[in-house]
């Protein structure tokens, strides 16, 4: 029986849903930037900080609360609603906005090919379905950085499902199964919150320092080097590189996440609305030409006006009216396309107990559940 809203709140974590939504924030300021970062060095350097973590953090974070995935035929079914139906829906809404305010009318509509935004969903379907393997592998971090380096190096792979984009990504993905809650919990000391300010501020500077030089398509993570006429050998370097760089500042960026219930925890629930609708503001934006026609909004003025702007409306997109209003999209019930779950079977007979009265190693000790915060 599904638990009341207000129970499912109060087993929520406030740490993680604080997470979720300063991270969404994040995506959606980074967004506003691109159609007005031309010709500014800081908004340049301040957007390849913000792509070296906040989308590896919310993988990490996806990864982390996908641990207990094992194909149940009702996580199968919260898969197909979670992800799979949201995905087919603004995979369409975005190709038809595309067509019909892009000025491409002969723009496909395609489900294999994400665009734009959808290819996060496209990337968590594949992933999670992955789960039982690599839970299953003695050592799997080292086998997705391998998978990821050797993608970055292999033109061809194809747009299928931004195949690309999947598996380099995908070591953040499985570092997240692998995460614990007290690895977590190690964020939130003294030290590493202090370690945290000059960390960022030094991320700042160097980006800074490389603005002009450094293409920000490898901090898109799709395509191989071959395929932005770079030598292969430079694919599995800016890999390992921005890997390290996306590691660091993600744990810099969660050891300053409030653990605590605030203002904002509740919209952490709601991320996945306003992950999924900021983009048409966005792309409003870009298909009206309104940055061309006031070019005021690439003033500094204006660019700190969008990121007011961009940050209030993805905070408006993740309250709880929108997110009800979206349930039939994001989280639709579809008990009429799966067939009835199994009653659960009788248990069996108890087994013996050993001679003497002792039981066997392990024996009588139920499994450990995975906590979900």
């Amino acid at each position: 029986m599904p638990h009341p809203p207000h129970e499912k709140q109060k087993h929520r974590n406030a740490f993680f849903d604080n997470a979720k939504y300063l991270a969404i924030v994040l995506v959606a300021v980074a967004h506003a930037w691109e159609p007005v970062m031309e010709g500014s060095r800081t908004t340049r350097a301040l957007y390849m900080v913000v792509y070296t973590f906040h989308m590896p953090a919310f993988v990490i974070i996806s990864g982390y609360f996908s641990r207990g995935f094992a194909g149940r035929p009702e996580q199968m079914r919260r898969l197909v609603s979670g992800v799979v139906v949201p995905y087919v829906v603004f995979e369409a809404a975005y190709s038809l906005l595309r067509r019909w305010a892009g000025g491409e009318p002969e723009h496909p509509l395609s489900l294999t090919d994400p665009f734009y935004l959808t290819w996060f969903l496209a990337a968590l379907f594949v992933w999670r379905l992955t789960v039982p393997l690599w839970r299953a592998l003695r050592h799997p971090l080292p086998v997705a950085v391998a998978v990821a380096a050797a993608a970055s190096c292999t033109p061809g792979i194809g747009a299928d499902l931004d195949l690309p984009r999947v598996l380099q990504f995908l070591p953040f993905f499985v570092l997240g199964l692998v995460l614990r809650e007290e690895h977590f919990l190690l964020l939130r000391r003294p030290a590493v919150r202090a370690a945290a300010v000059p960390v960022a501020v030094g991320a700042v500077a160097a980006a800074y320092v490389l603005a002009p030089e450094l293409r920000l398509g490898w901090f898109f993570r799709n395509a191989a080097a071959q395929e932005s006429a770079a030598p292969w050998w430079s694919g599995p370097v800016m890999t390992a590189a921005l890997g390290a760089c996306a590691l660091v500042l993600a744990a810099a960026f969660l050891a300053w996440v409030p653990g605590r219930r605030m203002w904002c925890t509740a919209l952490g629930a709601g991320s996945v609305c306003g992950y999924l609708l900021h983009g048409f503001p966005l792309k409003a934006l870009e298909y009206g030409g309104v940055v061309e026609a006031y070019p005021v909004l690439a003033s500094p003025a204006g660019r700190i006006g969008l990121t007011a702007a961009a940050a209030v409306v993805v905070t408006l997109l993740c309250t709880g009216p929108v997110r009800r209003a979206l349930r039939c999209v994001t989280e639709p019930h579809l008990a009429w396309a799966f067939r009835p779950a199994p009653p659960p079977a009788a248990p069996g007979p108890r087994p013996a107990e050993p001679a003497g009265g002792e039981r066997s190693a392990g024996a009588g000790r139920e499994p450990v559940a995975v906590s979900r915060p």
